[in-house]
């Protein structure tokens, strides 16, 4: 390790040089002329979307992502051992032959296992007790056999036990067939649907089960269906009709067991429909009727429903309840009000308890409340920044509560908690072999200070004896995007930054929900520039506050979190060393004018719809791809997948296609095109290290860091 720090801050001329040896592809230029507002735009890259079209460019988009791949392959081959030392190396913290803690529901303790050299995993259960002789119900590794993707997801379990619904996906779109295995015979029934989410909620009869149908062309939810075994799928029963293409809609069983659920989903609003599970050819009926920027959502007791919303201006959320006969919202009772600095963020019911996840500065608690007599206690966490969430709690007549946790630091760890006596039992914790000791490693939470005077927020860890002296390499992560929290977690291949002498941090940027509703509001539609600010305000923190300096920060962020990229590559190209875009998201404009394009309808209430004058003028003044200019950026690599359905390959090619064509530096500007996969990346739990191995190659031969 003393070689490595000696080497750290020298720079990059192994890359440089290899870079300058390289050509790099040069996109040809189309004129396509985008009119909108009275304002027309030229879209020379426009040509690049061809591909699922099968129009006369398909093969051309293609051969220009395999040209990119052979320039990055190129540019980065000095870096090839490096990258192969990485892998095997984040690979060997893995505990290969492992398995999951055994959740109980209805009479079977279901689990995976892996097993040593394998990608995927085995589904299991046991009967009665874990003594009990195994049963493999389904072997994925043998069922990805043959298949450079393969995701299987939404097992469901019939009430009787004896049939498994499960979806799987071939192509990496989330586009999942949902097949049907008999348990006793092992067979798989002929029963098949097509073009769903891949999750089944099963009536209690056992033979009829409810279904998600997704249009083929924009991936959106469109209906949700009725089967019975034996039944063709061309005659199962349409149930429900989403009218409005920005709701998203799924189909799922209560806890109890006693009702099947349709969701209605909006960014602002939602609407819920539902029928006794006993009674699977009923008619659904509304809970209560949709109400214009009302969200609200079920837990169902056996005496009750439990409804988390947002009504009446809660806008952190309170929690009512309601008689199971009367749902209606004139008959919703309030049982916790909303407060301004609690995020009540949801709700795990048991038959005497329910616990409430609840978020106070930024951090998780989880209050536990028994619903017999009302008294309550809080599960409470002392580390400075940390994850808590629900984990696997199927089984709805139980006293105890599994939640996870993590941190920077902390391993990834499962305690299931008696609610009763309060005690809590670690059942596992993330194994990394090769030894790891979290002593050895110091986890900090800090508050840069926004241009407006907002505390933003900001996690990071570092190993022990790193000087804050302004030399140190840095990687600043973010997303801030549809609500979404981005807690502090560990990650076993992290260290491989760490145990070189990076810092990492996170920016928990307005437009995520760390601070509460608020904090989501304030980083959308009109108000999305606050996202980047923040970022930038951070990155300047830490730069301040001798963490790092500009010659030795990095940026990264995925999909929503690459827009964020993009915009900051535009914003402060001369802050960052290096940017990580993953799957970004960076034509706004383009995409969200497209209706065909998955994703668009669902989402104008989180970036706006550009038909709108004033929302297209916001949005092209920070879409990536609008405002490229003539000028330096920093070393870039950007990643995408060609089947990648919720941020499709054209998006990043053409991005990189424009930077290459208009900026002024001999920066690195790498692309790099998964031909296999989608947004998710590789479906096997080593695969996807590769793509974290070039990540880090490239960040750390820019720092002259080789080994």
């Amino acid at each position: 390790m003393k070689k490595s720090f000696l080497i750290l801050f020298l720079f990059s001329y192994p890359v440089i040089a290899q870079f300058q040896k390289a050509s790099a592809p040069i996109a040809d230029k189309k004129e396509h002329i985008r009119t909108i507002h009275g304002e027309s735009v030229n879209d020379p890259y426009y040509w690049m979307y061809d591909y699922f079209g099968k129009g006369p460019d398909s093969t051309k988009a293609v051969d220009y992502l395999k040209a990119e791949n052979n320039y990055l392959k190129t540019v980065m081959s000095s870096t090839e051992k490096l990258q192969a030392d990485l892998f095997t190396e984040m690979k060997l913290r893995i505990k290969e032959k492992d398995e999951t803690v055994p959740t109980f529901k209805n009479g079977y303790f279901y689990y995976t296992r892996t097993e040593n050299g394998k990608e995927y995993y085995k589904y299991c259960r046991k009967k009665g007790n874990l003594d009990a002789a195994e049963e493999v119900l389904l072997d994925v590794d043998e069922m990805a056999k043959g298949h450079s993707y393969y995701d299987a997801a939404g097992f469901e379990i019939s009430e009787d036990n004896k049939l498994l619904a499960f979806g799987v996906d071939q192509l990496s779109r989330r586009q999942y067939t949902i097949h049907i295995k008999n348990l006793e015979t092992g067979e798989i029934l002929k029963d098949s649907v097509t073009n769903t989410n891949g999750d089944a909620a099963w009536a209690s009869d056992n033979k009829t089960f409810f279904y998600t149908s997704n249009n083929p062309v924009t991936l959106l939810s469109e209906k949700i269906f009725r089967h019975t075994l034996g039944a063709e799928s061309k005659n199962d029963v349409d149930v429900y009709k989403e009218k409005d293409p920005s709701n998203y809609i799924f189909v799922t069983k209560s806890k109890n067991s006693k009702y099947i659920i349709i969701y209605s989903m909006a960014t602002l609003s939602s609407e819920i429909r539902l029928i006794k599970a006993a009674n699977p050819t009923d008619t659904f009926t509304v809970f209560q009727p949709r109400i214009k920027n009302v969200i609200y959502d079920l837990s169902i007791l056996d005496n009750k429903f439990l409804i988390r919303t947002n009504k009446d201006g809660a806008k952190n959320f309170k929690l009512m309840e309601c008689p199971l006969d009367k749902t209606a919202a004139e008959n919703w009772k309030e049982i916790i009000p909303n407060r301004s600095d609690v995020l009540l963020q949801g709700v795990e019911e048991f038959k005497d308890f329910i616990v409430i996840n609840e978020r106070k500065n930024g951090l998780t608690v989880m209050r536990v409340r028994n619903t017999k007599d009302n008294s309550e206690h809080y599960i409470n966490f002392e580390e400075p920044a940390y994850r808590a969430d629900f984990g696997s709690n199927p089984e709805y007549n139980s006293n105890s509560f599994r939640y996870e946790y993590t941190s920077l630091t902390t391993p990834n760890s499962t305690f299931d908690y008696n609610m009763n006596s309060k005690d809590k039992k670690l059942m596992k914790q993330q194994t990394i072999i090769g030894g790891y000791s979290s002593a050895d490693y110091i986890t900090e939470r800090l508050f840069a200070t926004a241009k407006d005077g907002t505390k933003i927020p900001i996690s990071i860890v570092y190993k022990k004896g790193f000087q804050k002296n302004g030399k140190a390499p840095l990687l600043l992560y973010g997303y801030g995007s549809y609500g979404v929290s981005m807690d502090a977690r560990f990650s076993s291949s992290r260290l491989s930054l760490l145990n070189r002498g990076f810092t990492f941090a996170i920016a928990h940027i307005r437009g995520g929900q760390e601070m509460g509703r608020q904090w989501y509001e304030d980083g959308k539609l009109m108000k999305k520039k606050n996202t980047f600010a923040d970022f930038v305000d951070c990155a300047q923190f830490l730069i301040q506050e001798k963490f790092t300096s500009k010659e030795h920060l990095y940026a990264h962020g995925g999909s929503a979190g690459g827009l964020l990229m993009g915009v900051v590559a535009n914003l402060a190209p001369d802050l960052f060393h290096g940017i990580i875009a993953e799957v970004p998201f960076v034509d706004v404009i383009n995409t969200m004018l497209d209706e065909s394009i998955p994703l668009t309808t669902n989402e104008f209430d989180e970036w706006g719809n550009p038909k709108n004058k004033d929302a297209y003028l916001y949005m092209k003044s920070y879409s990536p791809y609008e405002n490229i200019e003539k000028k330096n950026y920093p070393n870039i690599l950007v990643s995408t997948g060609l089947h990648d359905s919720q941020v499709q390959y054209f998006e990043p090619s053409k991005w990189v296609a424009k930077l290459r064509d208009l900026k002024t530096d001999n920066n690195l500007l790498l692309l790099h095109t998964n031909m296999d996969f989608g947004h998710g990346g590789a479906s096997g739990r080593f695969d996807f290290l590769k793509d974290i191995a070039l990540n880090y190659a490239f960040m750390l031969n820019l720092e002259g860091i080789t080994k």
